[in-house]
């Protein structure tokens, strides 16, 4: 009889891990930093350049490792040569590398453009998915793409953690995670779904543009106030100044 109670506590449940939601104060201040950001940036948009899902993703694809300006120096006549999965699919290797190689990398590249594009061609006819599970499961495509392609190819809800957002969210103080999908999820749950996409424009377009990694504008910056990060950067507004950007990526 004791050893039947012992194993019955042994084997008892342990109970389930609770999610602490975020507190009311953090997620009025994240809402607010993000509706400055809107303002200060009321042309945010993805900044590749792209007509149509395939290209969206194809672009987005390539712009690893490279900027996106050269990108869009080269997608007239990617797209030219190969409009479609089916085209890009068949594309001859060497004519691919030669439209491919000023982003770098380009053997590696027109591989992954190759792969990618069969496999739209052998499972979805030709068209790009419009789900996270099923674009994740294509060649080349992680999860930061595909949320690209959600949010801005398709208009789905998606956050895309890239190295400027995630140094933001770090920096306001809406997370302490490294990992990409930890900040996905620790970020998604301060907004609502609808302003996922757009959230992912102004924080980029911050991070490009006065939020800098190495020195941040602090001195010109819209929600210094709202930045418990504010003062690593120059606070002098005239020495700030000197360091934004009009642009992003060169």
């Amino acid at each position: 009889m004791v050893a039947l109670s012992v194993s019955r506590r042994t084997l008892a449940p342990v109970p389930a891990a609770v999610t602490v939601p975020p507190s009311t104060s953090l997620v009025r201040r994240a809402r607010k930093v993000d509706r400055i950001l809107a303002e200060t940036y009321p042309d945010a948009k993805a900044e590749l350049d792209f007509d149509n899902p395939f290209e969206c993703l194809v672009v987005t694809v390539l712009s690893a490792q490279t900027t996106d300006k050269r990108v869009n120096a080269v997608k007239p006549s990617l797209f030219a040569a190969y409009p479609d999965a089916k085209a890009m699919a068949a594309a001859d290797r060497a004519h691919l590398e030669q439209i491919v190689g000023p982003l770098g990398f380009f053997r590696a590249k027109t591989d992954s453009l190759l792969r990618l594009s069969a496999a739209l061609v052998e499972e979805y006819d030709g068209q790009v998915p419009r789900t996270l599970e099923q674009l994740v499961k294509l060649p080349g495509v992680g999860r930061k793409t595909a949320n690209v392609v959600l949010g801005n190819a398709f208009g789905l809800p998606g956050i895309t953690v890239d190295t400027h957002f995630g140094r933001l969210a770090r920096r306001l103080g809406w997370t302490e995670q490294t990992d990409p999908v930890k900040v996905e999820h620790e970020v998604g749950a301060l907004f609502p779904k609808r302003d996922w996409t757009m959230l992912s424009h102004h924080l980029i377009w911050h991070g490009r543009r006065r939020c800098h990694a190495q020195k941040p504008a602090c001195g010109a910056c819209p929600v210094a106030k709202l930045c418990p990060s504010y003062g690593i950067g120059p606070t002098d507004p005239e020495a700030a100044a000197k360091l934004v950007r009009t642009e992003g990526r060169n």
